[in-house]
């Protein structure tokens, strides 16, 4: 390897053509273009930018230039390609915001795929759209349309369990969180609220007030970690000593939540967490 060449890391095949890559040491992610690349890669976790098989290499930042390069079309179906269009409009204008150019890729990839799937009879199962439902309401409104034009437009039927995974394209384009890491939340949501229902012996009825409300201050607490966006919390010491059972909890929590987002998380956090568990057993009710 060359001086100048860096190690990407595969993150998707998008199809014979066309890899997604992550430099790690920048957090740039790259489109890599070249005939049979994709093939290729099917069997190995990292490219090198000088390999020959390489023939164009965008940052996704670069979509237009992207976009009109011919090979890019080469793998992704036009139709997926015109109503993801459709659908990425839609989004700008419900929510108002600049999207993660990675939806330009990834949504299309996805829609193809999902189509693929319901085609050859595979089964789409999502164990997280609940979760998904309560944490992401507007979101998953949108996913619904999103679904609906997918179906009428590829004269299909896709269960309501795709509109989930439309949720998290979404919501990673309007809050630039990136799709794998809201697959990990989900995960996450699902085995916090166990430790509390093993921990405290109690059990949440699904679409509940307590259930609801645990979901969305989970949800956004997990979101403030994972983009750094935390709030300082000037009563760590009086809640460390008036709901110490809680606090205990709330610091299992943590461990868990470090290991799965693989981040350090806060004293003030914990102590925001702490509060939130001491309302909800006050106000539970079975």
């Amino acid at each position: 390897m060359s001086k100048e060449s860096i190690l990407l890391s595969i993150q998707r095949v998008v199809g014979n053509n066309i890899v997604m890559a992550f430099d790690e040491s920048t957090d740039i992610e790259y489109v890599l273009l070249g005939k049979g690349l994709g093939f290729a890669a099917k069997n190995i976790t990292t490219l090198s930018t000088d390999d020959d098989r390489i023939e164009k290499r965008f940052r996704l930042e670069d979509r237009e230039q992207l976009m009109n390069h011919p090979s890019f079309f080469e793998d992704i179906d036009h139709k997926a390609m015109e109503i993801s269009d459709q659908i990425i409009q839609m989004i700008e204008k419900r929510f108002n915001k600049t999207l993660h150019n990675k939806i330009y890729l990834a949504l299309p990839s996805h829609i193809q795929f999902t189509v693929y799937r319901v085609r050859h009879q595979m089964e789409i199962t999502n164990p997280f759209l609940y979760e998904t439902q309560v944490c992401f309401p507007q979101e998953y409104e949108v996913a619904l349309q999103a679904l609906q034009m997918i179906c009428r437009a590829f004269d299909i039927t896709i269960p309501e369990d795709e509109a989930g995974f439309l949720t998290y394209h979404i919501h990673s384009a309007v809050s630039h969180v990136p799709v794998g890491q809201l697959v990990k939340m989900s995960t996450l949501l699902g085995k916090l609220q166990a430790m509390i229902e093993q921990e405290k012996q109690i059990t949440f009825q699904q679409g509940s007030m307590n259930q609801v409300r645990l979901m969305i201050h989970l949800r956004f607490s997990l979101e403030r970690i994972v983009q750094g966006s935390l709030v300082e919390n000037l009563l760590i010491q009086p809640i460390r000593e008036q709901y110490a059972e809680e606090y205990i909890l709330a610091n299992k929590m943590k461990i868990v939540m470090e290991k799965e987002l693989n981040v350090s998380i806060p004293e003030d956090e914990v102590c925001f967490l702490t509060m939130h568990l001491y309302r909800l057993f006050r106000t539970y009710q079975p």
